[in-house]
């Protein structure tokens, strides 16, 4: 796709918005400074008959469904946000997340015929009607021919045109707010863009989902927090996925939270806790934790699907991540701050302590108070405003973190409006600190760092024995000497870390 063609769709997605008047909705006239008051009235101009109709939510939700996957992903983030956008506002944009029109069942069964290579009747006994649309593909429930009950997911036609004409426009996009918004280059909105093309490529070839499912479902069988459905492979295709049929009630479904017996306090504590330990514990994690793709059952039993988008963490990542974390969790402001110096989130030439004082600024205020009486709004803006005083730019790796951390909160509020993810956090983030950071794990880590060390020096010290031709063997006394002090050294620190 073109730059050209790019410019006028992404205009034209401008114009969408405007003529239904979503993207500076009437509704915020009285909290906006009068300057920009005065911009979106004069845009308000141009809208169209929609404008008038609905609320923002549902205004919004009709524009971005017209605009394609990105779009409809963009409204599903949101839907999740009630406590920073209100309730009515998320309610709206929710049917964004499975509830879209679907394409006709004699379409699916062609696709999954092209892409299994075999008849539909060699491996379902039945095929129904979907279930679930939603931006890139849309679930059949099926029946294999021993009787179990599975759900079929099948790509929409022709999305991969879509998604790329997509990209081209999010790419557009980042490089004008990279070149005319200078506050906006410490975000790296280049950078941040290609992680959510790459995600959505990923998407594009279910059988990395179907591997990714697999994956995580060993994962989630460890704790008990939730779990994925079981991978069927005989119906694994690029475009086609086969999984055993999840039990429960969609948490999209507003009567899933009426459930009889359902203990929503320890289901919201399951959804946190399940994402990070699965972050933590692992370093992988279900990025895409929306409403549509969690189903829920009495008393507080949380099975996820939809792998298409997993998020993952090296070993550095996972460390700063806990403490952070733990350090948050003890209000020691000054162990976070340095931690993010650390990490080298926070450029070196910044004052710690002033870091630090600015981040109990943020934290102090919200300890103690009842999650109903945060404004997440607030605080978020608060923190923003931090990260542009110190220069902090945006981590493109960390950016599905960053996102399914907001998502999952989200939805926990949603299920308990109480719930405060501080204390669902606690035991999780302790247990990481106890087992990772204890003097065990430290003579541990030393013991991968020597043994690196050694072979490194091993390499070096047999590097001019491999130049010799016909050379007669002779002991290699530096490879000895390495090997000793090696060993000398990590029984000393051993001793020192277990014995003090």
């Amino acid at each position: 796709m073109g730059q050209m063609s790019a410019f006028w769709r992404l205009v034209g997605a401008g114009w969408v918005l405007i003529r239904a008047d979503a993207l500076i909705p009437r509704e915020l006239d009285p909290v906006l400074p009068p300057p920009a008051r005065l911009a979106a009235r004069t845009l308000r101009l141009l809208s169209g008959p929609r404008a008038k109709l609905g609320r923002p939510g549902q205004r919004l939700a009709g524009a971005l469904e017209g605009l394609g996957p990105a779009a409809i992903k963009m409204g599903q983030f949101l839907s999740t946000r009630a406590d920073i956008f209100g309730t009515p506002f998320a309610e709206d944009l929710s049917r964004l997340k499975d509830r879209l029109p679907p394409f006709p069942l004699s379409q699916a069964r062609e696709e999954i015929e092209r892409n299994l290579g075999r008849p539909i009747e060699t491996l379902f006994s039945q095929l129904d009607e979907p279930v679930a649309a939603a931006s890139l593909a849309q679930a059949h429930p099926a029946w294999l021919l021993d009787g179990r009950k599975v759900a079929v997911k099948v790509l929409r036609p022709g999305i991969e045109r879509q998604v790329a004409q997509d990209s081209a426009v999010l790419r557009l996009a980042a490089d004008l707010a990279e070149r005319l918004v200078p506050e906006a280059r410490r975000l790296k909105p280049r950078d941040f863009v290609e992680v959510v093309i790459r995600a959505l490529d990923l998407e594009m070839d279910l059988r990395f989902e179907a591997a990714g499912c697999a994956e995580l479902g060993e994962v989630m069988a460890k704790d008990a927090f939730m779990t994925a459905p079981a991978v069927v492979w005989d119906g694994v295709g690029k475009r086609v996925l086969t999984l055993a049929w999840a039990e429960g009630q969609p948490l999209s479904d507003p009567e899933a939270l009426a459930l009889p017996g359902l203990d929503r306090k320890a289901l919201a504590q399951n959804i946190t806790r399940g994402f990070l330990a699965q972050a933590l514990d692992h370093g992988l994690f279900h990025a895409d934790l929306h409403e549509g793709n969690l189903f829920v059952a009495a008393p507080a039993r949380v099975v996820a699907v939809d792998y298409g988008i997993i998020g993952r963490l090296g070993p550095g990542e996972r460390k700063y991540l806990a403490e952070i974390l733990y350090g948050f969790l003890n209000r020691d402001y000054p162990r976070v701050a340095r931690i993010h110096f650390d990490a080298g989130y926070v450029p070196a030439h910044q004052d710690v302590d002033a870091f630090a004082q600015a981040l109990r600024a943020v934290g102090e205020p919200v300890f103690g108070l009842d999650a109903r009486d945060i404004s997440m709004g607030r605080l978020l803006a608060q923190l923003f405003e931090i990260t542009a005083l110190f220069d902090m730019a945006l981590r493109p790796e960390l950016v599905l973190l960053q996102k399914t951390m907001v998502t999952v909160e989200g939805v926990a509020r949603r299920i308990d409006p109480a719930h405060d993810i501080w204390s669902a956090a606690d035991p999780v983030v302790r247990r990481w600190i106890t087992r990772e950071l204890s003097p065990a794990a430290k003579v541990r880590d030393f013991a991968d760092d020597a043994l690196k060390a050694l072979r490194a020096m091993a390499r070096l010290a047999e590097a001019p024995a491999t130049v010799a031709v016909a050379a007669a063997p002779r002991p290699r006394p530096l490879a000895w000497f390495a090997a000793g002090a090696g060993v000398a050294t990590l029984a000393f620190t051993a001793g020192a870390l277990l014995f003090g």
